[in-house]
């Protein structure tokens, strides 16, 4: 079998296999057995009748296109081998040529991704987070209160600190342009309630600061705010447009604090005492700025890889990753009941077009992203150890629970849960090399690298000999 091999500039290999006529004479003969087994002939048995008899019935192009299709499944395997191809997924059969001596056949093979980390040893990032302030862990406290806080109705001017529930009846200002929907009706709400904060946030409806407009309001009272959308506006219905809208203040309820002391820590649960609860609050503050700042950090260290970098990949490994990128988001919608055609409609926008401009760019970066980490754990020899993968396993089924799965009632019983604690072992496993990888990184952009070493006390891990629930034994293997 002599193949021709050619690497496109997509990253896909072109592939012409030429292959012996013998060997195709031999695939058309049990082709035409095997169409005639599924179809009757007058006066033969299934399968018995002569290859003439059958092509007559058949037809000879029927019987070709069946042992081309036996063929390939036979010499495909052959052919990638031979040809030292690393597939990303099926190939496809482009072109067959039986009229020449030797029949030819043509195939495009989509080429697992490739990644030159380059010199990367020599990139640098100075790592300059600070820890928060007590002004940071106060206003944590604070917020923590206002969680716990209750309400009552007052009979006084509305105050920064109130919950306010409002009518509001929203109405273009302006005429609209002919032609043009009316798409006001989405600014009107009855009983809307809303929290009057101190500062202005992004996500305040019907836009940013409208909660002040309320300050010095009674119940009772109404007013009419004038406000004018960005022309680049999230929300292409009200980019550039002037919005009068008219409201009504119906109930004003002031917030009323509970005290910083030890029955309050108890009732967070975060300690017997109050000084124990402004610990954690402290330590709670200090996580997340961390987690905030490694987060930007690191988005940045990977960038500063890329570009001393080489990844080559075809669109199919995108397109998959893509795929990922779009079921998340269908199963955060449905976590809150909507579906992702009615999300589309809400955003006005086309399933390809939302993917073109906002899902495949995000897929772009994760796949970049995990192609540069792989090729870190490769090639610094990042391991998975028993004590590391214990605690990671234990995590990560507190995070299932705590999202309201009950691990004791899955389907599929022993065998389900089985399932579940494999899937829940690699996905461990990913994260400790994920998180190794990126101190790797970070010790390498900060000039204080050390080769990776897996603890003496702790052999290398598998997730497959982790995954075992207690009381399972390991020759059980799910299928």
């Amino acid at each position: 079998m002599n193949i021709e091999k050619q690497i496109l500039d997509d990253h896909q290999a072109k592939l012409v296999v030429d292959v012996d006529k013998e060997q195709l004479e031999t695939f058309k003969r049990r082709a035409a057995r095997k169409l005639a087994e599924r179809g009757k002939i007058p006066g033969f048995r299934p399968g018995k009748a002569p290859y003439n008899i059958i092509a007559r019935t058949f037809g000879e192009e029927a019987i070709t296109e069946q042992a081309i299709e036996m063929l390939m499944d036979d010499i495909y395997p052959k052919v990638l081998e031979e040809a030292k191809v690393e597939p990303a997924a099926a190939g496809s059969l482009e072109n067959v040529d039986t009229q020449g001596e030797t029949p030819k056949f043509t195939f495009r093979v989509p080429l697992a991704p490739e990644v030159d980390l380059g010199d990367y040893h020599s990139v640098r990032l100075p790592y300059e987070w600070t820890a928060p302030g007590q002004a940071e862990a106060d206003k944590a406290l604070e917020d923590l209160r206002q969680m716990y806080a209750s309400t009552e109705t007052v009979d006084r001017e509305v105050q920064v600190g109130d919950y306010v529930l409002v009518d509001v009846n929203g109405k273009y200002a302006s005429k609209l342009k002919e032609g043009e929907e009316d798409k006001s009706a989405g600014l009107s709400r009855t009983g809307f309630a809303t929290f009057v904060r101190e500062e202005d946030r992004d996500e305040e409806w019907p836009y940013k600061g409208f909660n002040k407009e309320l300050v010095g309001l009674k119940s009772g009272d109404s007013k009419t705010v004038k406000h004018k959308y960005a022309k680049d506006d999230s929300d292409e219905a009200l980019q550039g447009k002037t919005v009068n809208f008219e409201v009504t203040v119906k109930t004003v309820r002031g917030v009323i604090l509970p005290d910083l002391d030890d029955d309050f820590a108890k009732q967070v649960g975060a300690g017997e005492t109050i000084d124990a609860l402004k610990e954690a609050v402290a330590r709670d503050v200090e996580n997340r700025s961390r987690a905030e700042y490694d987060d930007k950090y690191f988005v940045e260290l990977i960038e500063k890889i890329k570009e001393v970098a080489t990844i080559k990949y075809h669109q199919h490994s995108l397109e998959h990753e893509g795929e990922h990128v779009l079921d998340e988001l269908q199963q955060r919608l449905a976590q809150q009941g909507m579906d992702l055609a009615t999300y589309f409609k809400l955003r006005n926008t086309t399933q390809e077009k939302f993917t073109e401009e906002e899902v495949l760019p995000v897929a772009k970066k994760r796949l970049e992203r995990s192609l540069i980490l792989d090729e870190i754990i490769r090639k610094e020899g990042i391991q998975v150890d028993n004590a590391a993968l214990d605690a990671e396993f234990g995590q990560t089924l507190t995070e299932l629970q705590m999202q309201g799965m009950n691990l004791n009632e899955l389907r599929g019983g022993r065998k389900g849960q089985q399932q579940l604690a494999q899937a829940v072992a690699m996905e461990s496993a990913t994260r400790v090399l994920t998180r190794r990888a990126l101190d790797m990184l970070k010790s390498i952009a900060m000039g204080e690298y050390k080769p990776f070493e897996v603890p003496a006390e702790s052999a290398e891990a598998t997730p497959e000999a982790e995954a075992q629930p207690e009381g399972e034994s390991s020759e059980e293997k799910p299928e």
